[in-house]
């Protein structure tokens, strides 16, 4: 691929998130106030990240926008869904992630930026009790409410490009029906059908995005487009997908944190993670069902990286458990524990022991940036389908399990896979090198 393949960032581009809570409120309060000079963009890899092209006399260390077309933040349009009416400013005070001091100055912006009525069903978040929804008689006809809110905010906003962004709360835990989530038509059969038990709020919203030309990111551990289906509808439409999950704190930490113990030829006996909460996903992740969900994605880090098969003197019976515990007092101040059990020479037990004091929307904010560009600008590349390049933004990064595909979950080699795809829409020639 050559650069002049890739089309231009003109014009403007929306961004709809579908939750307009602490993680949404923060991201959009960040980049108002970054495009007015009055705050930094820190974690964001588009913002700050320098990478190598080319190698020998050729070598030289750019930025992405030095690569490859990236969407400046000025040209941005922000737009919502919500069960709670509240416009962006008034989430992000009661969101209480950031001083008011560092909302003010984005304040009318802010009050501009209203959620439209949310395609919502309460059997999917009980926690949930908002009131801004819209009146659906069945799946399908949320789909059409949701692709005619694109379409309007598209036109009344002079979008050229539009990207959606889930930014919601997780939802009870849909597992992977062969007969209804395998092929496109028997999705669309069993919306119009209003399959409630197979068919969730959030792969409305998938549908609707993809079908109107946006590409989609799912940044909680919903199955949503983790199916063949929506696949399928990927590469019908040529839209990118991405997902799932944003990695913030703890799975961070273990997909930085598990190669050391790979690479240096250490055992693990076992891994206990846990973290405490209070957001609003704290809220939701603390009905058991919504938890399952995101236990699933959580679990799925370590053992594509610490391979039994692979080092089975090592790595053979390992006990991995994963914990999330709603505690109000903390709100958006997540702290994290890992206890790790290795061992070493001749077998000697040994622990490590992580406590991470993070703050989650925070750590999400700029994860929510760089996806939101990286899909626009592998859109405008002719990218289409499952984007694995950005498995590194993600908990549980999408992959083909129909055909035994293992996701990559190491840091590092997404860090590869990332800088590559870079490479690759800016004309460079990819390679393995970490630098």
């Amino acid at each position: 691929m050559n650069q002049n393949d890739v089309k231009k960032a003109e014009g403007k581009l929306g961004i709809l998130v579908v939750g307009l809570g602490a993680v949404s409120s923060t991201f959009i309060t960040g980049v108002l106030m970054a495009r007015k000079g009055l705050a930094k963009p820190v974690g964001s890899m588009t913002q700050y990240d320098i990478m190598r092209v080319g190698e020998g006399a050729d070598k030289k260390y750019l930025k992405y926008n030095q690569i490859v077309p990236i969407a400046d933040l000025s040209d941005i349009v922000f737009g919502a869904w919500d069960v709670y009416p509240a416009n962006a400013y008034e989430s992000a005070i009661n969101c209480e992630v950031l001083k008011e001091k560092d909302i003010n100055p984005v304040k009318d912006e802010l009050e501009n930026i209203k959620p439209m009525k949310a395609a919502f069903d309460h059997n999917y978040a009980s926690r949930l009790d908002g009131d801004n929804v819209k009146d659906c008689k069945t799946r399908w006809d949320m789909v059409q409410e949701l692709k005619k809110d694109i379409r309007e905010f598209k036109e009344a906003n002079g979008c050229s490009r539009i990207v959606v962004l889930w930014a919601a709360s997780t939802e009870v835990y849909v597992p992977v029906n062969e007969q209804i989530h395998y092929n496109l038509a028997d999705l669309e059969k069993a919306m119009k059908e209003d399959d409630r038990e197979h068919i969730a709020p959030s792969m409305c919203y998938a549908y609707a995005a993809l079908t109107e030309g946006a590409p989609f990111i799912m940044g909680a551990p919903n199955t949503t487009v983790d199916i063949p289906a929506m696949w399928e509808l990927a590469e019908k439409t040529k839209m990118p997908i991405a997902g799932k999950d944003f990695k913030t704190g703890q799975t961070l930490v273990k997909s930085g944190f598990a190669p050391i113990i790979g690479v240096r030829c250490l055992g693990l006996a076992g891994w206990f993670s846990t973290n405490i909460l209070g957001n609003r996903d704290g809220l939701v992740l603390d009905e058991p069902a919504n938890f399952r969900t995101k236990e699933v994605s959580k679990l799925s880090t370590l053992e594509s990286i610490l391979v039994p098969e692979k080092q089975p003197d090592l790595y053979t019976d390992y006990f991995h458990k994963v914990r999330i515990n709603y505690y109000p007092p903390r709100n958006d101040n997540k702290e994290g524990w890992d206890n790790i059990d290795i061992f070493g020479w001749m077998g000697y037990p040994m622990q490590i022991k992580i406590n991470f004091l993070c703050r989650d929307s925070i750590l999400a904010a700029p994860l929510c940036l760089d996806l939101v560009l990286l899909s626009d600008l592998a859109a405008r590349a002719g990218r289409y389908g499952i984007q694995r390049f950005l498995s590194f933004f993600l908990k549980s990064p999408m992959h083909d399990y129909t055909k035994d595909e293992v996701p990559v979950n190491n840091l590092f080699e997404q860090y590869v896979m990332l800088k590559n795809a870079i490479r690759e829409m800016g004309g460079y020639k990819a390679d393995e090198l970490i630098d």
